[in-house]
């Protein structure tokens, strides 16, 4: 069936769909159609003759890789199983799985996360010498990731960090192992080493998409123009520039119309989420900004929409209390679902209250943010397991389970283990290996046939004619040490060769689960509460399914043990939602960032909070950025927008005066309504803040002090 594309689009969407030739920018305004323009695009060149093979689309999360493949075959109503839409860092373990040898690393190599990166810098620092007291591995770990990245560059004050940095790097490359920020990094390496190989592949992807380009960063522009040849097209918008504290840079487009001088630009300025005044708002806090392109959001439905309301609580306590009973008033009034319902916050720290209240209230939520279903010990265990049976030679992994359960291998013979690895410039599998072979040619022909085999520095370490009466069998260790450290490797070795069958994993992880008898271990490390025990035994159960469902999803073309770890490695925080829509959304403003809400609650505006005192203190375009944060909040709307600012607030024990956001008094007073919340202050207070916010904006007419929210 031909597709209508010029009933399907507006305009300036069928001309972003339609230009397939040549490099495109297309600027793209929040709730303009993007994701609509960027898969119809792909149906497009689908249509026109295009191989699926060639054709490669890049974003950021899995969540909106997922959404994006799919509405390409909801409209094209094909299976494309050779389209490739992907995160950056997905296709970047693409390219390593193939290519990754050119840089002498093994195929099977391990993707560390943060807590693996974070625990292998605190083994680097211990070997370094540092004092481990108030030494922060997570901080020097995002400064590692700053340096690898080129966020930024050494500088005299990181200079004591240097020997810990060639280390860290040293150590992955022993223990065959990348980091999140090499899987960028290295693909450039390889392409720029080796331009034969960036040339087979700009070959294979001759038509290149990248959705959210303002979010890139050096690096992933990089390996774009590495990638591209002159079929690329970037769609994003300056306005929500939001993560330069991540690496982001919003100047990747104007260097993209320096790389491409002769792209064609298109611009999507109608807004099909939110109402006309809400839009009005949104423009006029933005206008603010100097760096940017221009532009400016209408709707195609005209004039309308309901003042945004600003209200003033006493303090933060009584703000949540007034959030809690607003949604629930919304939701029996106007039937709102709960999933409709978004509550911004700048930081982190400002959810207690609120969650206090909701709860109170009884109002369903969920905190985005929180410990991910990933990041959960147990489930960190068993992945651990699954890491290092496909990977031996990754030590972080390997210490994390190499007692857990505890089976005999403690602390001393860690650290004897640890010892010998370092003496050979090898991992603690290896270390381990060695031990087992050397105690087994030991006991077979003493100390003589240890040495003749190879292994004469243990036959010299605690494996002389006094070994017998010193208990010790082999390298120091004890009979009972090796023969724990042997059973381990068995059991590694024999679920290695049972796990890479690529049948039936999830019936394999089960039994391994059973094998090391984790539920005694959870009952024993939770003896106060085994309803706690039972929760993380179930989770595990969770986590089996969900294999056993990727195996069987008949999308899934290859369903081995090193392509659900490297599925699981790039599962981000986003990606693990609830998407049933049952809750009420308690979030920051940069995890609400492409997700828009029928009601919208932006709560703590109040100046040093939104804009943020800290981020202001880092650096002169900070106010920009925080500019566009709060243009991001108030674009999540659709048709009702709340504002709160609180008259005081509680920071560290104290009680202080706040005083409204600054980015208040760029809206246009004719389009707020100052409101007064139920029973939130005395009538004295309300007066007095009725006219401060009287003076801020002029004295609009809107204002009131009922207790009317709608």
């Amino acid at each position: 069936m031909q597709i209508d594309y010029e009933a399907e689009l507006n305009p300036e969407q069928y001309e972003a769909v339609t230009q397939v030739e040549g490099p495109l920018l297309i600027i793209a305004g929040a709730g303009s159609g993007k994701t609509r323009v960027i898969t119809f695009r792909m149906a497009y060149m689908l249509e026109k003759g295009i191989p699926q093979h060639s054709i490669l689309a890049l974003t950021f999360t899995n969540k909106a890789a997922k959404e994006m493949s799919e509405r390409v075959r909801g409209i094209v109503k094909r299976k494309l199983q050779n389209l490739t839409v992907s995160t950056f860092h997905a296709f970047g373990v693409k390219i390593l799985r193939k290519e990754i040898h050119a840089l002498g690393y093994k195929d099977n190599f391990s993707i560390y996360d943060e807590a693996d990166r974070t625990q292998l810098i605190k083994d680097c620092a211990r070997e370094q010498g540092f004092r481990m007291e108030g030494f922060d591995a997570f901080k020097v770990g995002n400064l590692f990731s700053q340096i690898r990245s080129e966020q930024r560059p050494w500088s005299k004050a990181d200079d004591s960090y240097r020997g810990l940095y060639d280390e860290y790097r040293r150590s992955l490359r022993i223990y065959n192992a990348v980091d999140f920020d090499d899987l960028i990094v290295l693909p450039i390496e390889i392409f720029s080493l080796h331009p034969e190989v960036a040339a087979e592949w700009r070959a294979h992807y001759r038509y290149l998409m990248i959705d959210e380009f303002q979010d890139t960063s050096l690096q992933q522009y990089k390996l774009m123009r590495l990638m591209s040849d002159r079929n690329v097209c970037v769609v994003g918008d300056d306005d929500q520039s939001i993560y330069s504290w991540r690496g982001a840079n919003y100047e990747n487009l104007m260097q993209f119309e320096r790389d491409f001088p002769d792209l064609r630009e298109i611009k999507l300025e109608r807004n099909y989420r939110s109402t006309a005044t809400i839009l009005d708002a949104a423009n006029a806090i933005i206008a603010n900004n100097e760096n940017r392109k221009a532009k400016a959001l209408w709707s195609p439905g005209g004039a309308g929409g309901s003042p945004i309301e600003l209200y003033s609580p006493e303090d933060d306590a009584a703000e949540a209390e007034f959030i809690a009973r607003m949604i629930k008033e919304l939701k029996l009034k106007d039937r709102v679902p709960w999933g409709e319902f978004g509550i911004l916050i700048r930081t982190n720290n400002l959810t207690r209250r609120i969650e206090e209240s909701l709860l109170a209230e009884q109002v369903p939520y969920r905190v985005s943010g929180g410990t991910s279903f990933y990041g959960r010990k147990e489930i960190k265990d068993v992945i651990s397991y699954l890491r290092v049976i496909a990977n031996p030679d990754d030590d972080v992994n390997l210490l994390r389970i190499v007692n857990t359960p505890r089976r005999g291998i403690g602390k001393t013979t860690i650290e004897k283990l640890t010892a010998i690895a370092r003496s050979h410039d090898a991992s603690i599998r290896t270390a381990m290996e060695l031990v087992r072979t050397g105690a087994a040619l030991r006991s077979e022909g003493g100390a003589d046939a240890a040495g003749r085999a190879g292994h004469e520095d243990f036959a010299l370490s605690g494996s002389g004619p006094g070994d017998s009466a010193s208990g010790l069998a082999f390298g120091g260790l004890s009979e009972k040490a090796v023969a724990d450290v042997a059973a381990f490797l068995d059991l590694v070795e024999g679920y290695r060769e049972a796990l890479l069958g690529h049948k039936r994993i999830a019936a394999k992880v089960r039994q391994l689960v059973d094998e090391i008898d984790y539920w005694a271990y959870l009952i024993e490390e939770n003896k106060q509460s085994e309803k706690a025990a039972k929760w993380k035994f179930h989770n595990l159960e969770i986590l089996i399914q969900s294999i056993e469902d990727w195996e069987k999803d008949p999308d899934n073309l290859s369903p081995g043990l090193y392509e659900w770890l490297n599925r699981v490695s790039l599962i981000t925080r986003d990606d693990l939602s609830d998407d049933e829509g049952g809750e009420v959304n308690l979030m920051t403003i940069h995890a609400a960032k492409g997700l828009e809400f029928e009601v919208v609650f932006i709560a703590g505006c109040e100046d040093g909070i939104i804009p943020h005192a800290r981020s202001l203190e880092e650096g002169e375009g900070n106010l920009e950025e925080e500019r566009r944060l709060f243009y991001v909040a108030v674009t999540r709307a659709r048709r009702r927008l709340l504002i709160s600012s609180c008259l005081r607030r509680r920071k560290q024990n104290q009680v202080l005066d706040c005083v409204p956001s600054p980015f208040l008094q760029e809206i246009p007073p004719e389009l707020l309504q100052a409101c007064a919340g139920e029973s939130e202050f005395s009538e004295e207070e309300g007066e007095a803040q009725f006219g401060k916010l009287m003076a801020m904006f002029g004295g609009a007419e809107e204002a009131g002090g009922g207790p009317s929210p709608g």
